[in-house]
């Protein structure tokens, strides 16, 4: 009898460890992608929706002030854009795609402006995590560059990603804590209406 629950204990043990191996391993995959495309409340529920996106945080980044509020970043004096931080599975969703979503809804011929929002903070960065982002990013925007869907020129930059701080937490989500201001500010903002015209519609 002591043999047999040696013997299960061992199997246990292996088990176990196989397991955590196996979350290690998973969580090891995960990698980051940071876009910053004018109001972040706008950008949070498209790559929610994405499969093979496991988390998205909105916040700040590009600047120079460290751990900046949202005061802060609003006066356009901290260098920090809005942006949002997604963190994704590559084995379920590519780099291509995530670009694919972040091109379908901003306006990447507007320089330091994104529909009713202007100023640096609202500017339009493909923060790149390794050189393989950075030869993604600069071929789709090459592509989408002579695709002819736009008459004025990509003015989206393409930067090395630096410090993020996520924004306060009633940032996060808006548009499902505040679901009804949200749709408001998104309607007439003029983004669905941009989005339609270009691409026949964006990713909502």
């Amino acid at each position: 009898m002591r043999i047999i629950i040696v013997g299960v204990l061992i199997i246990l043990g292996i088990v176990g460890s196989a397991a955590i191996f196996a979350r290690e391993s998973s969580s090891a995959e995960l990698k980051q992608a940071t876009f910053a495309g004018g109001c972040f409340w706008c950008m949070q529920p498209f790559f929610d929706r994405q499969k093979g996106v496991s988390q998205t945080l909105v916040g700040y980044t590009g600047g120079t002030t460290p751990n900046p509020t949202y005061e802060q970043v609003s006066s356009g004096k901290t260098g920090h854009a809005e942006a949002i931080q997604i963190t994704y599975d590559p084995q379920l969703v590519s780099y291509e795609r995530l670009l694919e979503i972040y091109w379908r809804n901003i306006d990447p011929t507007a320089k330091d402006q994104q529909f009713y929002d202007h100023g640096t903070q609202y500017r339009t960065v493909i923060f790149y995590h390794d050189d393989e982002q950075k030869t993604i990013a600069e071929d789709s925007k090459q592509k989408l560059s002579g695709s002819g869907k736009f008459k004025k020129p990509i003015v989206v930059e393409i930067q090395p990603a630096s410090v993020f701080y996520p924004a306060e937490e009633y940032h996060q989500k808006y548009y499902k804590k505040s679901a009804r201001h949200y749709e408001q500010y998104h309607q007439a903002s003029g983004r669905d209406q941009f989005f339609k015209a270009i691409w026949g519609r964006g990713d909502r």
